[in-house]
């Protein structure tokens, strides 16, 4: 395996244009800490971002950040917290659920659009990124975005780009909005509810004036041998027993909420936000997107075909780990027949490779949107050198 680690974009720039005189395709890595993502492929030749590391603008004031694409995230945190500052979008560590090693890279998290629980409300990684620096598969850097979030005309590049899984070119350097870091954190925990009661839940808090920063639900068997049903609130300490108060008063049916905080309600979430439920086991981890209201309906249907499936809720029961067998076709037909009359998909985030090479590991797209993104692919990657196959098959 040739592994090319350019440190300077001009470099990155010489490296695909001599791919693209080869033909070799390449594939496109960070830390490293999510290389089990997507399809697998066969590929000789790695471009690294490793050697394009440092931030390159922080300006507190006007809440913006940004750093060459192999930039530790943790770099980028430490530096944010130096402020009280933090990106928004909470992006989840993969390395529990994978079972990797490495840094994750702030290039990573927008290549890969990489989000946690605050997505609900914060939004995710491409609503903050606001800039780009990319090369495409001619060997041309691009530069899209700038220091401001601003309306686009016509395609927005930025956006484009993030949960493209670097098969459209090789980022070089991102931009990040961020916000402050909040006072104080608290979580309320109901315990006991059914999936549906806990949705609902969910939901209501969501649509209320009260504010949740994250809303998750744990069946029993998920960490504790009873359920859980969570509320975030993030904010001044004075809001937060205000808001606190409120919720419980409107939920008092369900009985009075437990109240965690500090270190136990950061290891909650970091679970949440990294599915560590299901970290060193064998089975197959599927997420699943949809309505908040149908996600109590797909797990039952799932539930009927695949007894031992174990799932949870985050994004107030929009998203779905799910883990099951990982034997056959990792219940690839049962759970896509399940959720499909509910207008929701499924991707496969941790499979063996065989599985992940029989099974489309993301949603299968409809004709015409598989054309559409043929497309896109051609325009940026002519060549095809990029992560050939990486999200669909011979694109």
């Amino acid at each position: 395996m040739t592994i090319h680690t350019p440190t300077t974009e001009a470099q990155a720039c010489a490296v695909v244009a001599s791919v693209v005189a080869t033909g070799i395709p390449l594939s496109i890595r960070g830390g490293g800490t999510r290389s089990g993502l997507g399809r697998p492929i066969q590929v000789v030749s790695t471009l690294s971002s490793a050697g394009l590391t440092g931030i390159t603008l922080y300006e507190p004031a006007e809440m913006v950040i940004g750093a060459r694409a192999g930039t530790p995230l943790a770099l980028v945190q430490e530096t944010l917290a130096e402020r009280g500052q933090m990106l928004p979008f909470e992006p989840m560590d993969h390395r529990p659920l994978l079972g990797t090693s490495g840094e994750p890279t702030i290039g990573a998290v927008a290549a890969g659009n990489v989000s946690g629980p605050r997505r609900i409300n914060a939004g995710a990684a491409r609503d903050s990124l606001i800039g780009i620096r990319l090369i495409n598969g001619r060997g041309e850097a691009i530069k899209s975005g700038g220091r401001v979030m601003k309306n686009v005309t016509g395609l927005d590049l930025v956006k484009l780009v993030a949960g493209s899984h670097g098969t459209l070119g090789f980022l070089t350097e991102v931009t990040f909005r961020v916000l402050p870091k909040p006072e104080r954190i608290v979580t309320l925990a109901w315990n006991g509810l059914a999936d549906e009661a806990a949705v609902a839940l969910l939901s209501t808090a969501l649509g209320s004036p009260f504010e949740p920063m994250a809303a998750a639900h744990l069946p029993a068997g998920i960490g504790t041998d009873h359920a859980r049903t969570l509320l975030r609130l993030e904010n001044f300490s004075a809001s937060i027993d205000y808001r606190g108060k409120a919720l419980a008063e409107l939920f008092s049916r369900h009985g009075q909420p437990e109240l965690i905080e500090g270190e136990a309600s950061a290891t909650l979430w970091s679970d949440i936000r990294d599915a560590g439920f299901f970290a060193g086991t064998q089975e197959a981890v599927w997420r699943l997107s949809l309505a908040p209201g149908n996600g109590p309906r797909a797990t039952a249907a799932i539930a009927k075909a695949l007894p031992q499936a174990r799932w949870f809720y985050d994004w107030g029961g929009g998203l779905v780990w799910l883990a099951v067998s990982a034997d056959g076709d990792a219940g690839a037909a049962a759970i896509r027949a399940a959720i499909r009359p509910l207008g929701g998909h499924a991707t496969l985030v941790r499979a063996p490779d065989a599985v992940r090479a029989a099974v489309p590991v993301f949603e299968p797209l409809a004709e015409p949107l598989l054309r559409v993104t043929a497309g896109i692919k051609q325009s940026f990657d002519p060549a095809g050198i990029f992560e050939p196959g990486r999200m669909y098959a011979g694109i």
